[in-house]
């Protein structure tokens, strides 16, 4: 007798439970269904097929008739393996051993419970599943002749179709989620269709799928917790200045810009990985931006507006509180890529208050934009520019769920699989807690952002770009710069940081992180996790030629920023309290703007 029949046999199913469950599901099911159609909100869009994907799809089925050999071969191959694997299945079913067919990659969670490899029909449903989606993915790549941004598009989508269709994902082709169903009577179904409810009232009707426990953190309390007082503020951020944990720092205060995508304590988790908690205990004077989350009454703020109300608003604050106006700078992602904005404007205007600047996962070059690419084209910018202008912003769910896209697997059908088909809650997790604290994007700077830099990518161009009547060329930029860049990032791609810290005319640090666009920067030295790789030499002209120079280190990239930041630190000079400078305490950190939820207004 197998381990799963053994499993089986000891489930106590009782069928009068079973059709009780049944039956509240459906009736759940029910309240769901019109509570959907009461409360779904329309945008006004009248495009059917805003995504562009009818003409993509239709030029790859061009390209396929004009060239049937390509697709001849795959669905050859495809049947060839097919006959393979119901020859194996019938060969295990006679009590053999045989090899796979086809086996899923090491790095694909979804197949890991045991019973895709042991029992012989989930193993056949699996590898069948796997045959199919190469077959696919083999016939959209084998398309000849399309242009770069539509075989893109193209291979993205198929792979979010062939992701979302994995027997995984379906209660009756899941062994883990028949399990449960078998074991609880069928209440796991009625529990996850409450949590579906759940989540599309917590939509407005839209479904949000919940990806952590909403409830185990409060800002403040048990999340971003290092001691500050916001000392400073205006319509587009707050100001906090962190409290010393030493008698002495470094004379020259650092200045964090996080992106205004997110919340700003992604770098302030948790003590134990909070870049912020660290900066201070290494004697840093440290202000971070918290950028407001912004409504339909900021609908016309411009990436302008960004610039003057957030550093360079800080830079005269931090001059207030400190007496200090030389100030070494952090930007993160597009923080980053403002950063850039700004050493270009101050170079212009033979401004030398920056000293230093430390680029983390930040792209100046947008020429190659990795898979975000696939969402912005003249097509869908145009229709988002609609719903924005309707609204005056872009929803924070928008873009939270197109971020979530680029790793579905991780970040979308887990959770279904959790929430809805084993019918559990999901579980307390910092990181997924911020990642569910989506913002707003004001309606004319999100467009701006958009054409400027990922369509026309004019911040590279020498006065390609004009910010506060000023034209800016960020080859000038002399300021010495510290890139850190990750090696799976799916959102800043590291090749594409590599080229956008070239552009800058002075001494460039580039290091590369293991792990992506979050783990790889919140990666603190008592952790010990994943390394990075160093090169000491001038940058070369690729960033292949620069990889295969490096030198892999153990540890955490903070240790070896540390090391560069010194070196343009200037020195000691008493701990300087929030409040004690010209700017007075307005409110302990985090702050009100970083309270204020998506769905709530400011």
């Amino acid at each position: 007798m197998t381990d799963s029949q053994k499993r089986t046999e000891s489930l106590d199913f009782d069928p009068l439970a079973w059709s009780s469950a049944m039956a509240n599901a459906a009736l759940t099911a029910q309240q769901m269904a019109q509570r959907f159609v009461t409360e779904t909100t329309v945008d006004g869009s009248t495009d059917p097929d805003p995504l562009g994907l009818v003409a993509a799809f239709g030029e790859v089925a061009a390209a396929l008739m004009r060239n049937p050999t390509s697709t001849w071969n795959a669905q050859l191959a495809m049947w060839q393996d097919s006959m393979s694997l119901w020859t194996n299945t019938w060969q295990r079913l006679a009590g053999q051993d045989v090899e796979s067919v086809i086996e899923p990659d090491a790095e694909d969670r979804r197949f890991r419970d045991d019973s895709w490899r042991d029992e012989v029909l989930f193993d056949f449903i699996k590898q069948s599943y796997l045959l199919a989606s190469r077959c696919i993915l083999s016939s959209v790549r084998s398309a000849q002749g399309l242009d770069e941004k539509t075989a893109a598009k193209a291979d993205f989508y198929s792979r979010q179709y062939i992701d979302a269709l994995a027997p995984t994902n379906f209660a009756l082709t899941n062994p883990q989620v028949l399990r449960e169903t078998q074991s609880s009577n069928g209440q796991n179904l009625v529990d996850g269709l409450n949590n579906m409810l759940t989540d599309l009232q917590r939509g407005n009707g839209n479904l949000q799928i919940s990806m952590t426990d909403s409830e185990a953190f409060e800002l403040g309390v048990n999340i971003a917790t290092t001691p500050g007082k916001v000392v400073y503020q205006n319509e587009m951020m707050q100001l906090i200045q962190y409290s010393p944990t030493t008698d002495s720092v470094f004379r020259r205060p650092i200045l964090i810009m996080p992106p205004w995508i997110n919340k700003y304590y992604i770098l302030d988790l948790r003590p134990k990985n909070s870049l912020v908690k660290w900066l201070v205990e290494q004697g840093y004077t440290v202000f971070i931006i918290s950028w407001v989350n912004p409504d339909e009454r900021l609908a016309n703020k411009r990436f302008d507006d960004y610039l003057q109300d957030g550093p360079l608003a800080a830079l005269d604050a931090i001059e207030q509180a400190t007496g200090e106006s030389e100030v070494n700078v952090i930007g993160y992602c597009l923080g980053g890529t403002l950063l850039a904005t700004l050493l270009a404007y101050l170079t212009a205007r033979d401004d030398t208050r920056v000293t230093s600047a430390t680029f983390l996962t930040s792209m100046i070059d947008f020429a190659e934009p990795g898979e975000l690419g696939v969402f912005i084209d003249e097509e869908q910018v145009a229709n988002l520019e609609k719903k924005m202008n309707a609204r005056g912003y872009l929803d924070g769910a928008s873009m939270a769920t197109t971020f979530n896209k680029l790793r579905a697997n991780d970040l979308i059908w887990s959770f279904v699989i959790n929430n809805y088909l084993l019918g559990k809650e999901p579980f307390a997790f910092d990181l997924l807690y911020w990642n569910s604290d989506s913002t707003r994007m004001p309606a004319r700077m999100h467009s701006d952002y958009l054409r400027s830099m990922y369509m026309e990518n004019r911040l590279k161009e020498p006065g390609g770009l004009t910010v506060a009547e000023t034209p800016i060329d960020v080859t000038q930029i002399k300021t010495p710069a510290y890139f850190l860049s990750t090696l799976e990032d799916h959102i800043s791609p590291w090749k594409s940081t590599f080229a956008g810290a070239k552009l800058l005319g002075g001494p460039v640090r580039f290091v590369l992180g293991a792990s992506g666009h979050i783990a790889g920067v919140v990666n603190p030295p008592d952790a010990n996790k994943y390394g990075y790789w160093t090169r000491p030499r001038a940058l070369p002209k690729a960033a292949d030629t620069w990889f295969a120079g490096a030198t892999q280190n153990d540890g955490s990239w903070w240790s070896d920023w540390a090391k560069w930041s010194k070196r343009h630190s200037r020195g000691q000079v008493p701990a300087r309290v929030p409040g004690d400078g010209r700017l007075k305490v307005i409110e302990d950190a985090p702050g009100a703007y970083a309270c204020v939820r998506s769905d709530a207004k400011r």
